[in-house]
């Protein structure tokens, strides 16, 4: 029997939530998490689980104004070192999102390892905005180069990490996002205490403050004043910005 090659891998978009629109002027692209090391192919179904909540809420508010969310479904379940096959299929997704749509407005809203994804895809040309929700990060190791910041210059970025979090290890996002701050103003990072990764004890007003965003940056809506502060000031305070209880997008 001739030996069978091996069917290459492809990264692909889920479907989009909701009806999609007869014109499309910006995109999210949804980015579940991963693992740091792994060959597996992940389960279609438990990742777009872990994002349905957000791609809900955001394709709901987006409705009118043109929007189209869509999962991206990795190759590999694992970052995989070098390979960074996560950040690499977040870029072949804005890829698709062009050939797809033209020339809209793109947002990367990941979670967990699709938050480090986000960040490290931010710099396609399509991308204007990255939203990372409890980003799995690197330890710093002064043996190796510190994660990526310059990609991020020009982009609107708002990470969210519990300050409980016991995964992915918070102070991390924090440093990360100071080296960014650096190179550009329009980085903000709001703390939720006491909560840990999965975000769920203020789930509500992590899926308003990722709406207040995510509006904002693909179309301009006015943010709500916490957003704004938070743009507005300088390290550590824009950085360490506290989510507080009872957060919504339409108190501004």
């Amino acid at each position: 029997m001739a030996h069978q090659p091996t069917p290459v891998r492809r990264a692909r978009l889920g479907r989009t939530f909701g009806p999609e629109p007869s014109a499309v002027s910006g995109v999210v692209l949804l980015l579940p998490g991963g693992d740091e090391a792994s060959g597996r192919r992940p389960s279609p179904l438990v990742a777009t689980a872990s994002v349905r909540a957000l791609g809900r809420r955001l394709a709901r508010a987006g409705r009118d104004e043109g929007l189209v969310t869509h999962v991206v479904h990795y190759r590999y379940r694992g970052w995989n070192g070098i390979e960074a096959n996560l950040a690499a299929d977040a870029a072949w997704a804005a890829d698709e999102v062009v050939r797809r749509y033209g020339d809209v407005p793109v947002c990367l809203a990941g979670i967990g390892m699709g938050g480090r994804a986000g960040l490290r895809a931010g710099g396609h040309e399509a991308v204007n905005s990255v939203l990372a929700l409890a980003p799995w990060l690197p330890e710093e190791d002064v043996a190796a180069p510190p994660e990526p910041v310059k990609q991020l210059v020009g982009r609107q970025v708002l990470i969210v990490h519990g300050t409980n979090d016991e995964r992915t290890d918070p102070e991390l996002s924090f440093r990360l996002a100071a080296r960014a701050k650096k190179a550009n103003r329009d980085v903000c990072r709001f703390e939720v205490h006491a909560d840990g990764h999965g975000l769920s004890q203020y789930r509500d007003e992590v899926l308003a403050l990722a709406e207040d965003f995510v509006m904002g940056a693909l179309f301009g809506r006015d943010v709500s004043r916490p957003v704004r502060d938070a743009l507005a000031a300088p390290p550590p305070l824009g950085l360490r910005m506290p989510l507080a209880a009872g957060f919504s997008p339409s108190r501004r």
